[in-house]
């Protein structure tokens, strides 16, 4: 790995092509289609001019790239933040294209995004940003297009905003054009808890591998949004013992075990992890740490780099967020000998449930929340299965033979389709 500075390697789009570099070299690719792999197939960028509430008017910059279509439509989500580049939104694009090859459903990848605050803006506010945005982005987003569905700081009412305003031009309603949506517009049971579950059962899978008790297994989790916070609490449920909690404001340990039941109950009362009597406050930062067999981060990107890589104490890493570690930072972990589980493996759990809510809405048949978790198991398993035996014939780390599995299937597809010109 060349020596980077601090920007380049987090720098989330240099990450993910020395990532394509590394599994394309030694899948033997040629230079042609390691070109066709990293550029994304269209890239829109639209200015969205929304009056505000105090009379002012504004105008928000919004993207949405599509990374490869190759197997079948873009696949991604859209967040809503004040720091959202080009760059991440290409990066996590990409990342949804190896994602959906890993557990091998049927989306290529895609990615949204709006620079924005949504602290500062009323709810008014986000919906006519929302529509305003959807309205731009009409032409390229579609059930066999482009299916967009909640990240940071958008959720189930987001995505039904999007569904009424390509409704409102389709003249139809079209519940396949998102996933995340309410049940009552055609939603899937089990995908709010999809990303976590599925964070769960590679974990499980992990322990297996190495022998390792549920009961006997300590977990310490970065973020306690819709992924962390469903992890902790259906890990919890299983007989995992949750003994550290780190969120943007702070941090909090039991080396028995938190209650994460009485935790999100604090959550909910005060806003905040902090002052929580059944643990101890330590510093977030610190936490990260902390001595235990598995951590999960489940927040952003970019939170294990080269300057902390090497103090971190967990046998298994596994990655709940996107792109929470960087390239150089895998070199540490492996010769630290912690077992990655990558985030385009451990965190497909939510795009494998859109896959069967976009399913279910194209039939018109919707399945009980047993079929769809069984069915997320049998897919997740499998992946894992399929990465880990991978990694053990090419003798190489679990990202490497995450990414090299995922190029070698959407290579074929390139192949099987050939180049139109």
């Amino acid at each position: 790995m060349p020596i980077l500075s601090h920007e380049q390697e987090t720098n989330p789009w240099v990450s993910a092509e020395a990532r394509i570099d590394n599994a394309a070299a030694r899948l033997g690719l040629d230079e042609g289609i390691q070109k066709v792999l990293k550029s994304p197939t269209r890239e829109v960028t639209v200015n969205i001019p929304v009056p505000l509430d105090d009379g002012r008017l504004e105008v928000f910059t919004g993207y949405r790239v599509q990374h490869s279509m190759v197997r079948g439509p873009g696949k991604g989500g859209i967040r809503f933040a004040p720091d959202v580049t080009l760059d991440e939104v290409r990066a996590l694009a990409s990342w949804m294209t190896w994602k959906c090859a890993v557990v091998n459903i049927p989306f290529g990848g895609a990615k949204g995004g709006v620079i924005c605050d949504p602290a500062m803006l009323s709810d008014c506010e986000l919906e006519r940003i929302t529509r305003r945005y959807t309205a731009q982005i009409m032409d390229v987003i579609g059930p066999e297009v482009d299916v967009p569905a909640p990240d940071m700081n958008t959720n189930e009412r987001t995505m039904g905003w999007i569904m009424d305003t390509y409704a409102m031009h389709q003249r139809h309603a079209t519940t396949a054009v998102v996933t995340g949506k309410p049940m009552e517009l055609g939603g899937s049971r089990g995908r709010r808890e999809a990303t976590g579950r599925g964070c769960m059962m590679v974990t499980l899978q992990a322990l297996k591998k190495f022998g390792m008790a549920v009961e006997d297994t300590r977990v310490v989790i970065q973020g306690f949004g819709n992924v962390g916070g469903m992890a902790a609490k259906l890990m919890a449920a299983r007989g995992f013992r949750i003994i550290g909690l780190i969120e943007y404001d702070g941090a909090v340990y039991n080396p028995h075990g938190l209650d994460i039941g009485a935790l999100a109950e604090h959550r909910r009362e005060t806003g905040s992890i902090n002052e929580f009597q059944g643990g101890e406050a330590i510093d977030k930062h610190e936490a990260m740490f902390l001595e235990c067999d598995v951590l999960l981060p489940a927040a952003t990107e970019n939170v294990i780099t080269s300057t902390n890589a090497g103090r971190l104490r967990c046998r298994i890493l596994c990655e709940g967020a996107n792109g929470p570690t960087t390239p150089i930072a895998d070199e540490i972990l492996a010769d630290k000998k912690v077992f990655v589980i990558p985030d385009i493996l451990a965190n497909a759990g939510g795009v494998t449930v859109s896959y069967f809510e976009w399913v279910q809405d194209r039939q018109g048949f919707f399945w009980n929340e047993e079929l769809v978790n069984s069915r997320l198991e049998e897919i997740m398993l499998e992946s894992f299965d399929s990465v880990t035996a991978f990694a053990e014939k090419h003798k190489v780390d679990n990202r490497t033979a995450a990414y090299m599995l995922a190029l070698d299937r959407v290579t074929n597809a390139i192949k099987l389709r050939g180049i139109y010109a």
